[in-house]
């Protein structure tokens, strides 16, 4: 599929400015520029993170209330339920709120439910658990902002509920006892795009500074917030940022002995980084919720002892295999739909179902449909009757709002702009599909429905050297809001060393005007050879990385895609 490249805008005056107070390569103050930094001051928060700015946890609505609440209950000796989703976010939420108050305190518990039997969000089922076991007090993660009937029930049971989630909430709150949300419109907490798992972790913050306890004994968990952060695809900017540059020097210095031996099982050796979470760890704790019982998950990650660590990593290892299987057999029966539909071509947006597709891989399948038909996708599974989807978007849709204004076909719905989740009686399946593909048309522009490439910056070869490559290095760690510098260089021509390599990979060797050289990587684009080989111009967009090869370390291009 074609790609549109967008080169990003920086203002030339504020370049200029930040280049006479930081005196490094202009790129670099524009890279700086794009992403809000305008001083020296905040360039220096900026590349060197320091957890004493992080927000005082307390700014936060009800902060105060949840703490003093967990308070008298472990004074009074009552019994705490702690509760959350199913997913990476929660499950990481769940270990770290659990690891962190059983060593401080045992009449505690947790619970998360089944996917299939309860479904996402706080569950009848989950309180009905927290009264049989007499808990008074039940934290939920990662959920619950909506759970309106579900706090309702709770409090008619003499439970107080501590909400503490991160997705938007609906017209009314749910009556709890405390609500931690940075979303919620009465919130004034300066940072708003926590993980839930951030959110948790906000929670055991208020709680050390409340009692005394040195922050340093809050750091160890930060290496269970910064998988939360990566899995679950928040900016990192900003505290996310904070949290997650502190959080991968703990996963890779000291890791708990659960993500350790998740670690080694995927065959990571350090320094992890984000992409090392998105891709090796995080879905092996989702493949537990996905295909069976995501409590293993939580078992594993607050496990203390070694073997039972590397036995639970081992399941969820074995899980991820099975999750690989569905996945692959789900995609083909997905792509085979479209290529059927004669409508598929006329459609902006993707909606099907299948009978005996897995719930728990959906999403994963929605996101791989993006790759084929890049537009606004929707996949459902049936389950109890109903019809349990999964959505994703394309850039600068919000998918949430579509669904949305198709809620009156809906059972519930929930998420964030670029995913979401629904529920559906069976029989409203092709009102809604054609619904929603006419709410998409409405409001998406043509241009959304290509891919698109954003260049950071347009450099020549002769700017890429060792000393813009270290400062490079330190925007790291890379996620939303600040992803990894793509830059682009018009007019190159192969130098005559360049070929396919693999199975139909480019290995390029070019150089430009500045008659510079450098050499890279172009996975899967070996198409690309006959036409870069006749010595006519391109243009090159790129990342950069260091390669070592025979103990030589060079910088090379990871080339994304190629303009003749």
């Amino acid at each position: 599929m074609d790609k549109r490249w967008v080169i990003k805008a920086a203002d030339e005056e504020k370049v200029l400015s930040l280049q006479k107070d930081l005196k490094v390569h202009p790129v670099i103050c524009s890279l700086l520029i794009q992403r809000g930094i305008y001083t020296y001051d905040a360039a220096k928060q900026f590349f060197r993170p320091s957890l004493s700015d992080l927000h005082d946890p307390f700014l936060m609505r009800d902060m105060e209330k949840a703490v003093l609440r967990i308070t008298d209950a472990i004074n009074n000796n009552e019994r705490i339920l702690i509760f959350g989703d199913y997913d990476v976010d929660g499950t990481t939420a769940v270990a770290l709120m659990y690891a962190f108050f059983y060593t401080r305190y045992r009449n505690i518990d947790f619970y998360i439910p089944d996917r299939y039997k309860e479904g996402y969000g706080i569950s009848y089922q989950g309180i009905d658990y927290a009264k049989a076991n007499n808990c008074t007090v039940m934290i939920a993660l990662d959920c619950g902002i909506k759970a309106i009937d579900k706090a309702a029930y709770a409090k008619s049971l003499d439970i107080d509920l501590i909400v503490c989630d991160h997705h938007i909430p609906g017209d009314a709150l749910p009556d709890c006892y405390a609500l931690l949300d940075p979303h919620r419109p009465d919130c004034t907490y300066p940072y708003k795009d926590l993980s839930g798992c951030g959110i948790g972790f906000k929670l055991i913050h208020a709680y050390a500074l409340y009692h005394g306890i040195p922050v340093e004994q809050i750091i160890s968990y930060l290496d269970l917030v910064v998988v939360s952060i990566a899995s679950d695809i928040v900016p990192i900017m900003g505290e996310n940022r904070i949290l997650a540059y502190y959080g991968l020097e703990q996963l890779n210095k000291n890791p708990r002995p659960g993500l350790k031996a998740l670690i080694e099982i995927a065959g990571y050796t350090p320094p992890l980084n984000i992409s090392s979470i998105v891709f090796g760890l995080g879905p092996r704790i989702n493949a537990a919720g996905r295909m069976d019982d995501a409590n293993k998950a939580v078992r594993m990650l607050i496990s203390d002892s070694v073997s039972d660590a590397r036995d639970g990593a081992g399941e969820l290892q074995d899980k991820n295999v099975d999750r690989k299987a569905v996945d692959k057999r789900i995609t083909a029966d997905a792509l085979n739909m479209l290529q059927q539909d004669p409508l598929t071509e006329q459609r902006v947006s993707t909606v099907l179902h299948g009978g005996d597709w897995h719930k728990g891989v959906i999403g994963i399948v929605a996101s791989r449909l993006l790759d084929h038909f890049y537009r606004p996708t929707i996949l459902l599974a049936e389950s109890n009757g109903m019809l349990h989807g999964s959505a994703r978007s394309v850039k600068n849709f919000d998918i949430y709002e579509a669904i949305k204004s198709c809620s009156d076909l809906l059972e519930q719905f929930g998420g964030h702009m670029y995913a979401a989740g629904l529920t559906m009686q069976k029989d409203n399946f092709e009102k809604f599909r054609d619904r929603f593909d006419e709410v998409v048309r409405a409001r998406i522009k043509p241009e959304q429905l290509i891919p698109e490439i954003e260049i950071d910056a347009v450099v020549t070869l002769s700017d890429i050297n060792q000393p813009f490559y270290k400062i490079l290095k330190q925007f790291a760690p890379f996620g939303p809001n600040n992803m990894e510098p793509v830059f682009m260089t018009e007019q190159v021509r192969n130098t005559g060393r360049s070929k396919i390599v693999g199975d139909g990979h480019l290995k390029v060797s070019v150089k430009d005007v500045s008659k510079a050289i450098a050499d890279g990587i172009a996975w899967q684009k070996g198409h690309h050879f006959d036409r870069i080989a006749t010595g006519s111009p391109f243009d090159i967009c790129y990342t950069l990385e260091e390669n070592t090869f025979r103990d030589m370390t060079n910088l090379q291009m990871l080339v994304k895609d190629i303009r003749i």
